[in-house]
């Protein structure tokens, strides 16, 4: 109890804690031992009064602690995995994960599930019938062997604090914390047992880090801590203005990213994989060459999918949004694209929503593009039985600017 009434006074006060106190106190938030009350109190002090980066490596080492900590044969290749803060048509670990395999290394990704308008990792993979996320470690083990990657749910075992903490942080209102984010996404990652991160940092109108100083501050906190906890860490800003690819939604990503692991899709998907990869040119020969794809299909099969079945995305009725007016696109909103796929169901409110693996939004002309009056700008896919397509179309509409 005292180490517990310590722990509350130092954050209170601002006063730094050692890595054995706060080892102690994420430990006790695990074992029960700190009270929600209490842990709820610890971040909301240390919100407002800020943390070092010596506590943010304690912080994270001690959430990876919480539990297991995965750990892979040393004669194997190089141990990677990226992460995304999250952003509008992000399906760059689809592609990532299978690519980097096929050319040797291993990537042991976990990943989570879309909330509001970002889309969840797992719930594209999930519009692959049979595609299951919840495999056993025992399973996860076997996969990395045989295929050399997997793309899985966090389980139990795994950084238990982070899924307790996380989730006091939503009701507490202190998830916007550079620290806390930092912690949580590297003790995940450490957890995997990986030497290697590459951090993509989504900054724009459909990202989690709206302007260019949040993102900086994010990236640079992520590099110094990861690196100081002893995991090889690099982090790139991309642009969230506008979406990323041409497709928004659950099914209709996944079709976009296995179009990039055949060599094809949009090029601006393409730019970003080859320039998250740290070998661009092999990255580049790998989705040409048909390797990539192959690994996909391993990939899927593994996690007892069937890379042959049509996605769940049947059965849904389209419609064309074109434009008023001619000239030169200037804006292409991505968080309005987000909220128009989210109101057709792709997304959901609260964890535990199900989400509508089929429907979303197509984009038929960017940024840049030039287009005529009654040009189709984007097909919106909806679910007839719902009662949003107008709602969706009218803010895919507005989501673009034309000079």
């Amino acid at each position: 109890m005292r180490m517990i009434r310590s722990s509350l006074e130092a954050r209170r006060d601002g006063r730094e804690q050692s890595p054995q106190e706060l080892q102690d106190f994420i430990a006790g938030v695990v074992s029960g031992e700190v009270t929600r009350a209490q842990a709820a109190a610890w971040l909301a002090f240390t919100f407002h009064t800020g943390m070092t980066d010596a506590e943010t490596v304690a912080l994270t080492l001690a959430m990876r602690d919480s539990g297991e900590v995965l750990s892979w044969p040393s004669d194997g290749g190089l141990l990677i995995d990226k992460h995304s803060t999250g952003g509008v048509g992000d399906k760059v670990s689809l592609v990532l994960a299978p690519l980097w395999a096929s050319l040797g290394m291993r990537v042991p990704m976990l990943s989570g599930r879309g909330l509001g308008i970002t889309g969840g990792t797992l719930d594209k993979l999930e519009s692959i019938p049979g595609f299951d996320t919840g495999l056993s470690l025992s399973e996860l083990k076997n996969t990395m062997a045989e295929v050399g990657c997997f793309m899985n749910g966090q389980t139990a075992e795994l950084a238990p604090a982070d899924r307790i903490l996380y989730a006091l942080r939503d009701e507490t209102c202190t998830v916007p914390s550079i620290p806390f984010i930092t912690a949580s996404i590297l003790s995940k990652k450490l957890a995997e047992g990986i030497s290697n991160l590459v951090m993509d940092v989504k900054c724009g109108n459909g990202a989690f880090m709206q302007t260019k100083e949040e993102a900086q501050a994010l990236s640079e906190s992520l590099v110094r801590v990861g690196n100081s906890a002893g995991l090889q860490t690099e982090a790139h800003i991309t642009d969230m203005s506008q979406p990323l690819g041409l497709a928004v939604g659950n099914a209709l990503e996944v079709e976009e990213a296995v179009a990039c692991l055949q060599g094809g899709g949009p090029s601006d998907l393409r730019e970003l994989v080859l320039k998250l990869s740290p070998d661009a040119e092999s990255a580049a020969q790998g989705l040409d060459s048909g390797t990539a794809h192959e690994k996909w299909l391993e990939l899927v099969s593994a996690h007892h999918g069937d890379p042959g079945a049509p996605l769940l995305g049947g059965g849904c009725a389209r419609l064309d949004i074109k434009s008023e007016e001619k000239g030169e696109i200037v804006a292409c909103h991505a968080g309005n694209i987000g909220q128009a796929a989210f109101s057709l169901g792709a997304g959901r409110i609260k964890a535990g929503d199900p989400v509508h693996h089929g429907v979303g939004v197509l984009l038929r002309a960017k940024r840049g593009d030039t287009v005529q009056a009654g040009q189709v700008l984007a097909t919106i896919v909806y679910d007839e039985e719902r009662d949003c397509h107008e709602k969706a179309s009218a803010i895919v509409a507005a989501s673009y600017k034309i000079a």
